[in-house]
């Protein structure tokens, strides 16, 4: 281990300042994985990794031995002092000893969750991310910096953790900015996903819970593969990696052996997801965050359900609701999907992508400059350039 009290026994180099990046599930490791890139190349930071508790903890280990960074138990973890850490989930980050900056795991702070009180009563819905349940431990503030993707959460904050207004940054976010520093790279992405040029990709994407998509519409993959005329259109499924490792990777393939023999594209949960948006000619989605950052790709979107309740109407997903047209249940959906696209113009969802990131382009210079000046370190002179993501791959 580059980090404890022998460190200085077995390192190549001394002196270094520490990151600690805490992966509670792979959602948040990839994002994290966004903000670690920013780090690359300074001779001076070691990156150390570490996999938290949390329900939905599974794939972690993997996820970590793909990438080969050094990890660390969260038991020793907890234990030592970092220079910084970095976290996307709240689970026990309040044992953390260093100086805290926690992001988004997703189209900014979007998700509404329900708060069970002693007794079984259950409190009023508030944010993920925003409240004072994950904010505050014993009256004090935990993270030193919450990142923000757009000005108007600030007010959001406000009114849910006022006493967290004084950490928090506007940064931007950083998916929306690899997605539009990915476009020009749509032919190679379409292109691994095995989608010819005279074919449209119609990308269905679900969230995780009872109120999904794939929770409450599984038969939706079946209907496609079997309405759709295969000589114009290729149906890709794309799942929360919630769904992945909450039922196990063989039980999702196995649930859908049938719809891949009939030729569905099955997105891995390792494969990174925002080449397939930027591959597609149709977002098929319901309330998760992967249906806004569709509209950052300018495809149309048909939303399936209404899960208003779980979305704050003052995010980009409660925009997108009650703006993106519904995929009637009963309809034919080839008709569906070509009157989606005979209604979309270019800039539909500009209103939407606005309400993502108040400063677009600007996460990865935001998002450095943050954590150098936590870590009471000047930044190197490089500019940081926002690389377009790798093309997905797919699993036999």
């Amino acid at each position: 281990m580059p980090v404890g009290p022998d460190a200085a026994r077995w390192v190549t180099r001394r002196g270094l300042r520490t990151v600690l990046v805490i992966v509670h599930t792979v959602t948040s490791g990839q994002i994290l994985l966004d903000v670690v890139r920013l780090l690359a190349a300074d001779l001076r930071v070691q990156v150390v990794f570490t996999r938290a508790p949390d329900v939905f903890g599974n794939g972690v280990s993997e996820l970590l031995g793909r990438i080969g960074g050094v990890v660390m138990p969260w038991r020793l973890a907890i234990r030592q002092r970092f220079d910084l850490a970095v976290s996307a989930a709240y689970g026990g980050i309040e044992d953390v000893h260093a100086p805290l900056v926690v992001i988004p795991h997703g189209a900014g702070y979007q998700k509404r969750v329900s708060r069970r009180l002693g007794g079984g009563a259950v409190a009023a819905r508030g944010v993920y991310g925003l409240s004072a349940q994950e904010l505050v431990r014993d009256g004090m503030v935990v993270p030193s910096a919450i990142v923000l993707a757009h000005d108007a959460e600030r007010g959001r904050l406000a009114r849910s953790c006022p006493e967290a207004v004084a950490v928090a940054e506007v940064v931007g976010d950083a998916s929306h900015d690899r997605l539009v520093a990915s476009a020009g790279e749509r032919r190679a992405y379409r292109q691994a996903l095995g989608v010819q040029d005279d074919r449209e990709l119609v990308v269905v994407t679900s969230t995780w819970g009872t109120r999904s998509l794939f929770g409450r519409r599984a038969e939706l993959f079946r209907r496609m593969l079997a309405e759709l005329p295969r000589d114009r259109y290729r149906v890709a499924a794309l799942f929360h990696p919630n769904v992945w490792f909450g039922h196990g990777v063989w039980q999702v393939r196995a649930w859908l052996a049938d719809c891949l023999r009939d030729g569905l594209v099955l997105i891995p949960p390792e494969a990174d997801w925002r080449g397939a948006l930027v591959a597609a000619d149709h977002v098929v989605g319901d309330h998760g965050s992967v249906a806004v950052y569709g509209a950052v790709c300018g495809a149309p979107v048909l939303l399936v359900g209404d899960a208003k309740d779980d979305v704050d109407p003052e995010s980009a997903g409660g925009l997108l609701a009650s703006a993106a047209p519904r995929l009637r249940p009963h309809g034919p959906l080839a008709a569906q999907l070509r009157a989606a696209a005979a209604g979309h113009w270019q800039g539909r969802h500009d209103a939407v992508v606005a309400r993502l990131t108040s400063a677009p382009g600007c996460f990865d210079r935001n998002m450095r400059r943050l954590m150098y000046r936590l870590m009471r370190m000047t930044q190197p002179l490089t500019i940081p350039r926002t690389d377009p993501v790798p093309p997905p791959h797919l699993t036999p």
